[in-house]
């Protein structure tokens, strides 16, 4: 709607645009015309960031426990663990920091306006309001304002209104900061900059949005505040029991902080960065560049994935789809040649390389040709160029005489041509259900003769079966001039009628699949669109989107829901069309009020609030704008929605990982517990001394643990439906497998260190084979922890070398210790022999064979 102020601005300025002084006191006033930006984090910040988490902090308070007790190298080792995690994620976001800082390209860096009654080159960012700006084909609009002169101007407005067609505008009609001019010129009276502009205000939009907690980090946050919780209660009753058996009181209050530090899991935060660290480079190669690691694993859990049409789910290429010229092959041969000359592109023939246009390649040549232009023009003339036609023959071998450009009411474009002979032809193309009536003739085969009223109704009916599609159909006319009469009356008129063409920005290849794979994974794609609701319904459909019964809601039916209506109603929508901003934001906020974990995909200015809100939000690379790239958590650098599968398995890959490793780790440690605390409990000696469980802690859960987060996925990893929003990391069973796994462990070694005790009567010995037992059943488990679903007879062992690695140097580790004599002193261990140790590999081979006879398959739903 048009400001009702502005023709008033207008008539104020007279044309003559501003003074040097006029223009200095208006900057004054409005302000540099840049939008604002939120501080970058500087180096420091971003690096003391990394130690905010609650992890972190309790392995700063092991540290000083480990030195106040004597052990500088578990000190040194902690201190290790966190310095390393602080890096791997200070350069990931640092790296992503200078990675966003070269894409800026947001506005037009330079701007001709009219200044001091002439017209000057300017930095965009002076441009102030009353200012008169020049625009031509292919410039970015600086500002907001109002066209006061124009020619057949049409202005891409796809980043603020997700439409994939170029709008066509007129003498007083609004034109903003950001689009682009696609055909034609026009001069413009600034009326807003800045933040005040249409792109300033979802800028503005965006900061009133505050970033959340990822799903990862709350479930690492809530597990954290479990293990202080109970480390303390670990600490407090080990050391109680033994003190009140009348143990040494010093030596059992390092017993029960030696097994307090153990249980703290060191290695959790290194685990979590390093997979989320690989996964981020993974995706990388799958053009995928992620800004903060924890965004990999919130993808994993998506369970709606709301995307922009044009250029995600579309090709951002208007393409030929149908093409209708009755049976005359003459026609058809004629309607290409109509094709290639009734348009302004530039054709150019260039050597074979990526860019923007639209591209048409021939495998035996090392150039391509290259067309660029209005997209419906541009869709023509490749169109030609598939069909075999030398479109750059074509165009030399006519002249250009006259063109009659396309207007609102005639809703057609006329040229004149003459060819190598002399003849003169008009080639007219337009409208058809108007164009067919200024034609009085047609092929047949290879005859001319009288369009009849039969064919005229044949050629409405393909018009409106094609438009049904949601094509945009143009018709084709020429005719052969022959009194060298050139007048738009006369030459637009008694046409020869070649055929029609329906154009459509077509589905990317890639989405079909990347559409079901989504579907299989329980992810619902939804399309949000700026299109029309037909447009955006047939390509929905095509790809699986849409189906029937499914709800089609516009921005005006947003309206009329209101935001308790869209919440009713909004699991049963599959697309939206014609919506604004606000409406995006609308649905990522009912969605996530039923409870999904959603990911929202665009490019355009538009799509940055809802992007920002979503809980994973994905900007596109190469069309995305640099607002929406700001807001964004991760940017896809091939604008590819199949991309956006690949990551979703990646986050699967990465959270089913960390799961493996707490639940290795927990086992391992309720298993420590167990046999420090049942020991005492039943009246034996102390089990395990500190030094040898702080080596269990550093060697046995450190390597193995490490492996577990680098192990590949399990095969049906994409059929399995998508975590819930509030899902505890215990859940599935998890809690409990971990729970009786480390009683298992606990126990095995408790029976270990009983036989050796009561049967050898000597403890250094039973100590050294419940340490080795202890050891040797974790080692076990971490294969056990490979696959929730699966025992272990049925894991592949070898398909993670880094895991067989890992086991391979721990066992040679334990036996240096056991059997290397001034290891022995340090640890407190005596060699044993070959009966021994088949005795502690049979007991500790028993639970996890008895697992995997009676193991229930853990569910993933």
């Amino acid at each position: 709607m048009i400001n009702p102020s502005l023709p008033v601005l207008i008539n104020a300025v007279n044309y003559r645009g501003l003074t040097d002084e006029e223009a200095r006191k208006a900057l004054i006033k409005h302000g540099h015309n840049v939008l604002e930006q939120k501080r970058k984090n500087s180096a420091l910040k971003i690096f003391a960031n990394q130690f905010k988490d609650l992890m972190i902090i309790i392995l700063f308070a092991a540290t000083v426990i480990s030195a106040i007790m004597g052990d500088i190298l578990e000190a040194c080792t902690i201190m290790l663990i966190v310095f390393m995690n602080a890096i791997l994620g200070f350069v990931q976001e640092y790296r992503t920091e200078k990675t966003m800082e070269a894409l800026k390209e947001m506005t037009a860096p330079m701007a001709r306006v009219l200044r001091g009654q002439k017209i000057k080159n300017i930095s965009s960012d002076e441009i102030v309001p009353k200012d008169i700006v020049f625009l031509e084909e292919g410039n970015k609009v600086p500002a907001d304002g109002i066209i006061i002169e124009c020619s057949n101007i049409e202005v891409d407005e796809s980043l603020l209104t997700g439409e994939s067609l170029p709008v066509e505008k007129e003498i007083n009609n609004e034109v903003y900061m950001g689009t682009v001019i696609s055909y034609g010129r026009c001069t413009m009276c600034v009326v807003k900059t800045g933040m005040n502009t249409r792109m300033g205000e979802i800028a503005d939009m965006l900061q009133s949005i505050d970033e959340e907690q990822t799903p990862l980090q709350k479930r690492l946050e809530k597990l954290g505040k479990y293990i202080v919780f109970g480390c303390f209660i670990i600490c407090a009753i080990v050391s109680g029991v033994g003190i009140l058996r009348g143990e040494n009181i010093f030596s059992m209050l390092l017993s029960g902080i030696s097994l307090g530090v153990a249980a703290v899991p060191e290695g959790l935060p290194a685990i979590v960065t390093i997979s989320l660290a690989l996964g981020v480079q993974r995706m990388l190669k799958r053009n995928a560049l992620v800004k903060k690691l924890p965004a990999v694993e919130t993808l994993g859990c998506a369970s709606v994935i709301c995307s922009d049409k044009t250029g995600t789910l579309t090709e951002n290429k208007m393409t030929v789809r149908s093409i209708y010229a009755g049976r005359a092959n003459k026609a058809f041969k004629v309607l290409l040649h109509a094709a290639v000359m009734c348009n302004n592109v530039t054709i150019l023939r260039e050597k074979q390389k990526e860019n923007k246009f639209f591209l048409w390649s021939n495998a035996n040549q090392s150039e391509v040709v290259k067309v660029a232009g209005n997209p419906t023009e541009c869709a023509l003339v490749n169109f030609a160029i598939k069909s075999g036609e030398d479109v750059e023959g074509i165009r030399s071998s006519y002249i250009r005489i006259n063109e009659i450009p396309f207007d609102s009411e005639r809703k057609r474009m006329s040229v004149v041509v003459t060819n190598k002979k002399g003849e003169i032809f008009v080639f007219v193309k337009g409208a058809p259900d108007i164009l067919i009536e200024e034609c009085t003739m047609i092929y047949d085969d290879r005859n001319l003769r009288v369009l009849n009223k039969r064919e005229k109704d044949e050629v409405k009916k393909e018009n409106d079966l094609m438009a049904a599609q949601a094509l945009r159909v143009i018709g084709m006319a020429y005719k052969k001039i022959d009194d060298g009469d050139i007048s738009t009356l006369s030459i637009e008129s008694n046409l020869i009628f070649l055929g029609l063409a329906g154009i459509i920005d077509p589905p990317r290849k890639e989405a079909f699949t990347a559409v079901e794979k989504c579907k299989s994974a329980g992810i619902k794609p939804v399309m949000i669109t700026g299109d029309h609701k037909l447009t955006a319904v047939s390509i929905a459909r095509e790809l699986g989107i849409f189906k029937d019964g499914d709800i089609v809601l516009t921005g005006e039916d947003i309206e009329h829901e209101g935001e308790d209506g869209l919440k009713c109603i909004v699991e049963n929508v599959s697309v939206y069309a014609r919506v604004s901003p606000r409406h995006k934001l609308m649905i990522v906020k009912a969605l996530k009020s039923r409870g999904h974990i959603v990911a929202m995909t665009g490019d355009g200015v538009n799509d940055a609030p809802a992007i920002k809100e979503a809980d994973i939000g994905i900007a596109m690379g190469i069309t995305g704008t640099d607002v929406t790239k700001e807001a964004a958590s991760m940017i896809l650098t091939d604008d590819n929605f199949a991309s956006i599968v690949s990551a979703v398995e990646e986050g699967r890959v990465i959270y089913g990982n960390i799961r493996k490793f707490i639940r290795y780790m927990l086992a391992c440690n309720i298993g420590e517990v167990v046999t420090m605390f049942v020991g005492m409990l039943v009246g034996l000696p102390v089990p395990l001394l500190p030094i040898q469980i702080l080596w269990i802690n550093l060697v046995t859960d450190g390597l193995p643990g490490i492996s577990l987060g680098v192990d590949p996925p399990e095969k049906d990893i994409m059929k399995q439906k998508p975590r819930r929003a509030d899902e505890s990391v215990f859940s599935r069973g998890l809690g409990g497998i971990i729970l009786i796994r480390g009683l298992l462990i606990g126990a095995t070694t408790l029976a270990v260190f009983a036989c050796m005790y009561y049967f050898g009567n000597d403890l250094k010995a039973a100590r050294t084979g419940a340490f080795l037992t202890l050891v040797i059943t974790q080692l076990i488990h971490a294969f056990e922890c490979k696959s929730e679903t699966k025992n272990i007879f049925e894991i592949s062992f070898f398909n993670n070398i880094f895991l067989v690695l890992s086991v391979v140097i721990s066992i040679i580790l334990m036996v240096c210790v056991i059997h290397i004599p001034f290891l022995n002193e340090i640890f407190k261990t005596v060699p044993l022999t070959i009966n021994e140790w088949i005795m502690i590999l049979g007991i500790s081979f028993i639970a996890p064979v008895f697992i995997s006879l009676f193991k229930r398959k853990i569910p993933y739903n």
